[in-house]
């Protein structure tokens, strides 16, 4: 990503540039996937709890912080991701609306509690763990809320993992965003 810099897309901090943390091997999502997943998500983003999982650099989140959030909790594993993050939220000004935590998943969802209206969740593409966490997410996940699960476009997500069901899918390139809600009913 040489020459790029990575910015928000949308919204009150449009145009801030992000930190990115240096010799961490990122793979951010990029601002036309950006674009259309808060496209797709509308209103649905203002006045929104946030969680951002394997949060990188933390563009989800602060995009949607950007876009009308209320809160956005950000977990990382990388130290150097979370001191990126914690720079990049006081850049965008929103530091008093955001906790940042520093874990490894699936284990560190144990202490996250919820509910979270928006689920971001975009882990690497090759994590073995990533259907785990996708299965433990119902249990954070409040009424009508929405988790967008960034994949390789090549992977086929679950339909109904545990308590949740596919609702869209969307390819854009060599990425896919699949949309998941709770099981009607539940």
């Amino acid at each position: 990503m040489a020459g790029r810099v990575l910015r928000i897309a949308g919204g009150t901090a449009r145009g801030v540039p992000l930190v990115e943390p240096r010799g961490v091997r990122l793979r951010p999502t990029s601002g036309l996937v950006r674009e259309a997943i808060f496209n797709i998500l509308g209103s649905a983003v203002a006045g929104a709890r946030v969680l951002d999982l394997y949060a990188g650099t933390g563009a989800l989140g602060i995009e949607a912080l950007s876009r009308g959030a209320s809160h956005a909790t950000f977990l990382e594993g990388e130290a150097g991701c979370v001191e990126a993050i914690l720079q990049s939220l006081a850049r965008a000004g929103f530091s008093a609306r955001a906790t940042v935590l520093r874990g490894r998943l699936p284990a560190a969802l144990d202490r996250i509690e919820g509910p979270f209206d928006l689920i971001f969740m975009d882990p690497p593409y090759d994590d073995p763990a990533k259907e785990e966490v996708l299965v433990q997410l119902d249990r954070l996940l409040a009424p009508g809320g929405r988790i967008v699960f960034e994949h390789g476009s090549r992977y086929n997500p679950p339909v109904r993992p545990e308590g949740l069901q596919l609702l869209d899918r969307r390819a854009y390139g060599d990425t896919a965003v699949a949309f998941y809600g709770h099981l009607e009913g539940e």
